[in-house]
């Protein structure tokens, strides 16, 4: 996998951290900032369908077969997707995630903690809570505690 959960968000103090709060601030209209990641994945959907599944790729230090690399993709641009949609008004949000792409996903995510999340939870709440962008209720937090010391380590930043 390309990331490690750790208990804390970024805060900022990682170079990278820091350089993605700028780059984001940069475009100033929201509407800017969703235009190009429309764009962009538009495109990478171009290049996933030209490429070979099984030829390796080397990203973050890390060599992963196309296929890995496209399911990291996928939940990682779904997650920023989420984001947008809790942070841009209803004139500048895009068209919520296709219901594929949350289900898979939540997959991705529940594989890498090891623990099924509660299946009460629709697939964007379930993504949204494991991974910090939701506060949890009192009687979420329980409902994770309920799944073992798995569920109650949630949530969990996906660095």
């Amino acid at each position: 996998s390309c990331w490690t959960p750790t208990p804390a968000p970024p805060d900022g103090t990682d170079p990278h951290d820091a350089l993605t709060v700028r780059l984001a601030a940069a475009y100033e209209d929201p509407g800017l900032l969703r235009d190009h990641l429309e764009d962009l994945g538009g495109a990478a959907e171009r290049a996933a369908l030209l490429a070979e599944p099984d030829l390796p790729v080397a990203t973050q230090g890390m060599s992963l077969t196309v296929r890995d690399f496209l399911h990291a993709y996928v939940l990682e641009w779904t997650l920023h997707h989420l984001d947008l949609l809790a942070h841009l008004g209803p004139e500048d949000a895009p068209a919520p995630p296709p219901v594929e792409g949350l289900a898979e996903a939540r997959d991705m995510v529940e594989r890498r903690l090891r623990v099924r999340l509660p299946a009460g939870w629709s697939d964007a709440d379930a993504l949204r809570r494991a991974t910090g962008r939701e506060s949890l209720t009192d009687a979420q937090r329980a409902e994770l505690e309920e799944l073992g010391p798995r569920g109650a380590m949630l949530p969990l930043s996906f660095g």
